[in-house]
């Protein structure tokens, strides 16, 4: 375990405590919560760029890591975007149904996508676009804007630009993902004759 793994394991602890106080705060509305379950969210973020920054810069990627740091990250955000789906107001201002749907149905197709190419490949190669690096900054931005109680009247043009980006990389994978399962042998007709 590299100090880089180290990190975003802290982060993959920190969702469950995230998803606890959020739910103390929806069931009880004491303002600490809210307030804990933003510091929690603030810290996992930082420790994303953290971790990121200590891979790069003292030469600590690793196969766990490519594996470990996409998961905290979609671990943090989906739980937060359910959360936040949930009816919960006035605490919190819900989060537009249309935006879960868009996020789930991408990282379920990701997933999907590639165990698919794990299995007639052998080899996964993810390349990461700026439209998802783009489309999961606003994602963060729009469940801290939640969070923040700031003007409700923002979240459908952060969360639409949060869903559009978030569409496109996921086009974008599958286009990727269907250029690696043509050029995969299993994915070539067998011969006459062959099972």
């Amino acid at each position: 375990m590299t100090t880089a793994n180290k990190i975003t394991f802290i982060r993959i602890l920190l969702v469950p405590f995230f998803i606890v106080e959020t739910l103390y705060y929806t069931s009880t509305g004491n303002e600490i919560h809210r307030l804990l379950a933003l510091l929690i969210f603030g810290l996992a973020t930082i420790s994303d760029g953290l971790d990121g920054y200590i891979a790069r810069r003292y030469n600590q990627r690793s196969e766990l890591g490519t594996i470990l740091d996409p998961l905290a990250d979609k671990l943090l955000l989906l739980s937060a975007v359910l959360l936040l789906s949930r009816d919960s107001y006035p605490l919190f201002e819900r989060m537009p149904i249309w935006f879960t749907v868009t996020v789930l149905s991408r990282d379920v197709l990701v997933v999907i996508g590639v165990v698919m190419i794990h299995y007639a490949f052998g080899k996964v190669k993810v390349r990461p676009r700026m439209a998802g690096k783009v489309g999961s900054a606003l994602q963060m931005a729009s469940v801290l804007w939640i969070y923040l109680h700031w003007d409700k009247d923002f979240i459908p043009w952060i969360a639409g630009s949060a869903a559009l980006l978030t569409g496109i990389s996921g086009l974008l994978y599958l286009w990727d993902g269907m250029k690696q399962l043509n050029n995969s042998p299993a994915s070539l007709p067998s011969k006459e004759g062959e099972p």
